[in-house]
């Protein structure tokens, strides 16, 4: 192994983090993330979070590439000049209400999702594009994309994240312009389709904005490769995985829980079933259902004025189990702001007991994801025929041993909890093979195997 450096970007943290020749990871910068209203709409700091990673790729020092991976659909819009319009909007914003039912309508939703595979969930690019100001657009590039050709000033869309848009043709994993025109998208804004392992370009300043980030560049250079860009498909890919009989729960801000595959499932029952087909590494398919996630959680604690998590989770253990329950993927619990309120809402409405204290409605929220996990699975066994041995439970996620244990419950399943920094790692694995320091995606797998045994974060 070489050194290599990841840029792990999440919704609500952002991370630079470095493997050494031992793949050991070492987090060399965090910073917090999140969106704020602003111009009229819910908005990422996209400039503060460019000069963060200048910030931690400086402190790194010299690497041999380096990688990008972030949150999925949210994109930047470049004028005709190659500057960004204005600040990316975030998928929680509210500008798609209504343009899902109308463009399902024109379009109708059984040859659009045999089209692209992917759910109408109002969060998909194609949704927001549709919502947004086009008028000077010439180019959308998605947050991973949008940081590389802020480091190399060159432009295009990494495969695995085009496929959270809604608008890649799920059978040549290329841009449908047939579903882009039909919607009223129009093509020239859609850029060249990379896949992870090929070249992006060498860092050089010269194409960052200049206003905030071109004097806060490294004095070193190094190329930037493309990478599994989309934060899931960067976890699957460092699934610690024996054999292929597995499932996995990509647990963090969301819940994605699904089964790899060969190909795609696109059957009636498969959209109905609201299973979603994105691209993994080599042409794989990650075949999932998106469940809202610790999100949940995470918005307690904030409404709660962040308490002493820990403490919180060992007086859930403690609680009455199975006293109430509400549906994790309920589109209402998207917004943010008093999910607790929220919470008790839904637990009133389904007739279920109201959660009374802090501990009850943290336990209320890990055994409905649980149980949302439970049905995700056993619903993508039965539609994809793939069977199932053992989950692999990735990401911050498997820091919750409670989640992981009232998984386990649920689904009469092993629950492998870890890696915690799968997606950095799975970043990072890309990379390694790029340089031809492995070779396949069974090596791939052999060495996050490894990982997990042995350690995570020096």
């Amino acid at each position: 192994m070489t050194r290599f450096a990841a840029i792990d970007l999440g919704a609500s943290s952002g991370r630079v983090i470095v493997s050494d020749e031992s793949l050991t990871l070492t987090e060399v910068h965090r910073f917090p993330n999140g969106a704020t209203m602003r111009a009229g709409a819910l908005r990422w700091d996209i400039h503060r979070i460019f000069h963060e990673i200048l910030y931690g790729l400086a402190k790194a020092g010299p690497v041999d590439s380096i990688g990008i991976d972030s949150w999925g659909v949210d994109y930047g819009l470049l004028g005709p000049d190659g500057t960004l319009l204005r600040d990316p909007v975030s998928y929680r914003d509210s500008r798609t209400e209504g343009v899902v039912s109308a463009t399902i309508d024109r379009l109708g939703a059984q040859p659009l999702y045999e089209a692209t595979g992917i759910q109408p969930h109002p969060i998909n690019t194609i949704f927001q594009l549709l919502a947004d100001d086009l008028t000077d657009a010439a180019t959308m590039l998605l947050i991973p994309d949008l940081i590389a050709y802020w480091l190399t000033g060159e432009t295009g869309a990494e495969v695995t994240n085009a496929s959270t848009t809604g608008l890649l043709d799920i059978h040549s994993r290329t841009w449908s312009h047939d579903v882009a025109r039909k919607a009223g998208i129009p093509t020239h804004l859609l850029p060249p389709i990379r896949h992870p392992g090929s070249p992006i370009g060498v860092m050089t300043p010269a194409h960052a904005p200049e206003a905030c980030c071109r004097d806060a560049f490294p004095a070193w250079s190094a190329p930037v490769v493309a990478v599994a860009s989309h934060d899931t498909a960067s976890a699957v890919i460092a699934t610690p995985a024996a054999t292929d009989a597995f499932a996995y729960i990509s647990c963090g801000t969301w819940s994605l829980v699904g089964v790899e595959l060969s190909a795609p499932v696109l059957s009636e029952a498969s959209r109905t079933g609201n299973f979603t087909n994105e691209t993994g590494l080599d042409g794989t398919t990650r075949y999932l259902r998106n469940v809202m996630g610790l999100w949940l959680l995470q918005e307690c604690l904030t409404t709660w004025g962040s308490p002493d998590l820990p403490a919180l989770l060992q007086s859930a253990e403690e609680a009455e189990p199975h006293r109430s329950l509400i549906d994790a993927a309920d589109p209402s619990f998207l917004a943010p702001g008093d999910m607790p309120t929220r919470i008790a809402e839904a637990c009133r409405k389904a007739g279920q007991p109201v959660p009374r204290t802090k501990p009850e409605t943290v336990r209320c929220i890990l055994e409905s994801l649980a149980l949302a996990h439970r049905n995700a699975i056993a619903d993508a066994t039965a539609l994809s025929g793939h069977q199932v041995e053992v989950i692999h439970l990735l990401g911050g996620g498997a820091r919750n041993r409670l989640l992981s244990q009232l998984t386990a419950d649920a689904t009469g399943l092993p629950v492998v909890a870890g890696p915690v920094e799968a997606t950095a790692l799975g970043n990072i694995l890309v990379q390694a093979r790029a340089a031809e320091k492995v070779d396949g995606l069974r090596e791939i797998r052999t060495l996050a195997h490894e990982f997990h045994s042995k350690y995570e974060l020096a």
